[in-house]
């Protein structure tokens, strides 16, 4: 794959143990045990890792402070939300942390549903949701690269602000990039005008081809003012020392979900979002989809990036990441669970195929 290929891994920051099948290990959110996650990302060759977010999990900026904090290359893919953040609050926070790290932050918008009013924030229709947060990412982006930024809009509005410290220039990299999901039109809006990244859930090559050229066409249409729209992949890789081992593991883990009900999977079954039903469809396609993406875990529990699998050996998987790279994926979040183990494990079967 090419040199501008990045791998991160996941991070599920969450109160309660045995997340998407995870070992229910004792202090399972201690802060050693999820710094020993974030070294053993460094010691097997990962950039960092996604952190998740939502009302009811710890909170994910301080979580990526402290991680940071005990590690020396590990970048946080730090998950925020409008509304529990305001803009220049996070500019300045993500700027603070940006520059004590040595710029190593990451940011993932996140404008899914969630329990908005146990945080006091409240909002309205889709189209407030994805308007509210499409000035988030352009004002925040202002309060990085501009000084004494006045800005009046529907949802904010700042008056002379300038974010301290001030984000330091690394190359090309002018300031931390912004990932962005969803699938509707309206967060495909927003990405195409706003986002950094764009990243989408394990779906088909057909699938992800179109919504590719749609994003790139949108882009244009809505006169994008910023550097071309990258791609990324939010997916499990179920990764064995051979195919039929995989596959084998694979449909033991599903039979599980099936007789527990998906306990520990139910993440992302709140609220049904537009991308959460495309992968559910997906199984009335089939079990098997392009050569190994696995749709059955949906059936039976699995959310967001646990609703389909990529199931091989590594030089399976490797194969079938490759074909996203040829679309114009260059961002890859891997996981699978235990994630312990499967960091080191896929650090050194999987990663070095795909830097080969």
């Amino acid at each position: 794959m090419s040199s501008n290929c990045e791998f991160l891994w996941y991070i599920p920051n969450d109160v309660k143990p045995g997340h998407r099948g995870d070992s229910a290990v004792e202090n399972h959110n201690s802060l050693e045990t999820l710094t020993s996650h974030a070294k053993a990302l460094e010691d097997h060759g990962w950039k960092g890792a996604l952190i998740g977010t939502g009302w009811g999990r710890p909170d994910t900026f301080t979580v990526a402070a402290a991680l940071t904090a005990r590690t020396t290359s590990f970048e946080p893919l730090i998950a925020i939300r409008p509304g529990y953040w305001r803009p220049a609050h996070f500019a300045s926070a993500a700027a603070t942390l940006d520059q004590l790290s040595g710029g190593r932050v990451r940011v993932n918008i996140v404008s899914g549903k969630d329990n908005l009013a146990a945080y006091g924030d409240s909002e309205g229709d889709q189209a407030h949701r994805y308007s509210r947060t499409k000035e988030f990412m352009r004002l925040t982006r202002r309060l990085w690269t501009e000084e004494n930024v006045t800005y009046e809009g529907e949802h904010f509005r700042v008056s002379e602000s300038t974010a301290a410290p001030r984000i330091e220039p690394r190359g090309k990299r002018l300031h931390p990039k912004l990932y962005f999901g969803g699938a509707s039109d309206a967060a495909e809006r927003v990405s195409a005008a706003e986002a950094d990244v764009q990243l989408f859930w394990g779906e088909p090559l057909a699938d992800i081809a179109e919504r590719i050229s749609r994003l790139k066409t949108l882009s244009r249409d809505l006169d994008r003012d910023l550097p071309p729209l990258e791609f990324g992949l939010r997916i499990t890789t179920l990764v064995r020392d051979t195919t039929e081992q995989a596959w084998i593991d694979a449909e033991a883990k599903v039979a599980e979900m099936a007789e527990n009900k998906g306990v520990g999977w139910n993440d992302h079954r709140q609220s049904i979002a537009v991308g959460q039903k495309r992968l559910f469809d997906l199984a009335a396609r089939g079990d098997i989809l392009d050569d190994n993406l696995y749709t059955a875990p949906g059936k039976f529990g699995g959310g967001g990036a646990g609703t389909t699998w990529l199931v091989g050996s590594a030089e399976d998987v490797a194969r079938s990441l490759r074909k996203y790279r040829d679309l114009g994926i260059t961002h890859f979040v891997l996981s699978d669970t235990p994630y312990l183990p499967e960091i080191k494990r896929q650090g050194e079967q999987l990663l070095p195929l795909l830097r080969g």
